[in-house]
């Protein structure tokens, strides 16, 4: 039977390459090797590779080297500019050279000894690439959205499970004491009977924008054929390397951009993180503003791009109270009594769930202790559901209606041809 590795191989030359270094090199073992200078010892150490580390990769990257039990070797990169400069930043902080540098995932991916990888591209690849990972047997933390299209977001889910893998998606909310605080008071019951959620998102839907074509740089400088991946063929324009959110095929537009977030968090607030609004509203213009969607226990989520002091806001309203946050902004609760009970719903909660509130260190234990992150796939899946059949009502231009459990639109073939975008060969989840 066909494996995983035997799909992607990496060259005999490669190999031996690598295999004559490991000879050359001297048999020296440094205290750290059994924690004598109170660093981790390699035993303990996860050990992890980057791939399309940029710039909220770059700080994914260095968030996660500050912790002490990993230890970043690789990265991978398309773009030999953004290949050079993650190794320099990875061998900077390490204080060696050994970090080694990919153009093809497949070759990373093929290493035995890495466990985990930060997946930082832009949108296109973060399903396919989340997938091919986990197939060959690695943790993943991505940054979301984490897929194209509600099959993608399927697709993903699934691999996880098949393969029992450790997956986060970068909605880092979710670990943040301001947002869990304001979570937990609508879920004990503090807020009253929930009946209005309100997504803080930004306006925005991609066109399918073309480029003149220029002349395709060298694949040591540019591989265009892997930049794209799955997308539709594009003739080469450097401009697309520097407009990720101008077009369709590369980025989920306004509804994914912040709905990853500020929809998983409303999910979260109303308990129903695994299942999705039932009903969406077209709101009668282009930019989303105002969009509602209804969830089968009577609650309403609404839409705007204003109101919030800071991005990735939510409000969550009830028959007793309501409570709100964003970035970089203290919760703002009412009745404003339950201020009161910050320090012991926080404490309660890190209790009882035994997480970390630090997104990365989340990750990292369940790396250890095998259990589902608090942003795992499934998770990361209904809420993204969420922002691509948000997506299809805004281009249909009319309300819609969704089934959750069986994923599809009641009565609407134009819509359920919707669900699901052709990848370009040979790339498949």
């Amino acid at each position: 039977m066909k494996t995983q590795s035997d799909s992607n191989p990496v060259s005999r030359r490669s190999f031996l390459k690598t295999a004559a270094v490991l000879a050359a090199a001297p048999m020296v073992v440094p205290a750290s090797v059994i924690g004598a200078d109170g660093k981790t010892p390699p035993s303990e150490r996860i050990i992890m590779a980057g791939i399309g580390i940029g710039g909220r990769g770059g700080f994914d990257l260095q968030c996660l080297m500050r912790e002490p039990d990993t230890q970043f070797i690789a990265n991978c990169d398309v773009r030999a500019d953004r290949r050079n400069s993650v190794k320099t930043v990875i061998d900077q902080h390490y204080g060696s050279k050994d970090c080694v540098s990919y153009r093809d995932f497949r070759e990373l991916l093929a290493r035995k000894d890495i466990d985990a990888v930060l997946i930082a591209t832009s949108d296109r690849w973060h399903a396919m690439l989340g997938s091919y990972a986990m197939k060959a047997g690695k943790d993943v933390y991505c940054e979301k959205p984490c897929s194209m299209d509600i099959g993608q977001s399927r697709g993903l889910m699934e691999t996880m499970k098949q393969y029992g893998r450790v997956f986060q998606a970068g909605t880092q909310r979710r670990s943040e004491e301001n947002f869990v605080f304001i979570i937990q008071l609508a879920r004990q019951g503090y807020l009253g009977k929930l009946h209005t959620l309100t997504a803080h998102i930004v306006h925005g839907f991609a066109p399918h924008k073309w480029h003149p074509e220029e002349p395709e740089p060298s694949k040591d400088e540019v591989d265009w054929d892997m930049w794209l991946g799955p997308v539709p063929w594009h003739p080469y324009n450097a401009a697309y390397l520097k407009e990720r959110g101008k077009h369709a095929d590369t980025w989920t537009g306004g509804l994914g951009e912040w709905g990853a977030h500020t929809y998983d968090l409303c999910q979260w607030a109303n308990d129903t993180v695994y299942t999705s609004p039932i009903e969406y509203v077209f709101p009668n213009n282009d930019t989303s503003e105002g969009l509602i969607a209804h969830y089968a226990n009577g609650v309403k989520m609404l839409n705007t791009k204003f109101g919030f002091p800071g991005t990735c806001g939510v409000r969550f309203e009830g028959s007793e109270g309501k409570a709100e946050c964003s970035d970089g902004n203290a919760p703002d609760v009412h009745p404003k009594s339950l201020l009161g009970l910050r320090k012991q719903i926080i404490q309660q909660y890190v209790a009882q769930s035994q997480r970390s509130l630090n997104h990365y260190r989340d990750f990292l234990d369940c790396v250890k202790n095998r259990r589902p992150a608090i942003a795992n796939a499934e998770v990361a899946h209904y809420a993204h559901t969420i922002c691509h059949v948000g997506g299809i009502c805004m281009k249909l231009q009319r309300n819609v209606k969704w089934d959750p459990a069986k994923e599809e639109f009641l009565g609407d073939e134009e819509a359920n041809r919707m669900r699901s975008q052709s990848p370009r060969e040979p790339w498949r989840i």
